[in-house]
């Protein structure tokens, strides 16, 4: 869990700097209290390293984010191939202004369907949808 809270802090911080690092801060203990332990969070390790994680809630991706150290390296792709595999339709919320998300999940296959501001921040969030056949061997 620590691991897996602190990439999420440093990414979120480094992706988002149009958004308050103290806005960040106060949210880990959500995220440990709350939210990872209410998803299917999947982590991806090298040597008992973790390098990046996934969270899932029903047919949402709740979190896709790789260790800031790691970024670049294909991490976040196959994150993303294993989400596919375990479901057919994916949503997710990115903020419009982190352009490299964007642009990863519109190579990923994801679509946008709408924008719309963001609850918690105010900036705006673009809602994104994936498509796609689930593996029969995902569904063990």
């Amino acid at each position: 869990m620590d691991s897996v809270l602190d990439i999420w802090l440093r990414a979120s911080i480094k992706a988002h700097d149009f958004v308050e690092k103290e806005f960040w801060q106060s949210h880990v203990k959500d995220m440990r209290e709350v939210y990872i332990p209410g998803s299917e969070t999947y982590v991806l390790e090298d040597n008992n390293q973790v390098l990046g994680f996934f969270s899932l809630y029903e047919n949402t991706l709740a979190a896709l984010f790789v260790d800031p150290d790691h970024q670049g390296k294909g991490i976040g792709t196959r994150l993303m191939d294993k989400a596919k595999s375990l479901r057919r339709k994916i949503d997710l919320c990115v903020y419009s202004e982190n352009t490299t998300a964007l642009g990863f999940y519109v190579k990923c296959g994801f679509t946008a369907k709408k924008e719309r501001p963001e609850p918690h921040t105010g900036h705006r969030e673009t809602l994104m949808e994936y498509t796609g056949a689930a593996s029969p061997l995902s569904q063990s």
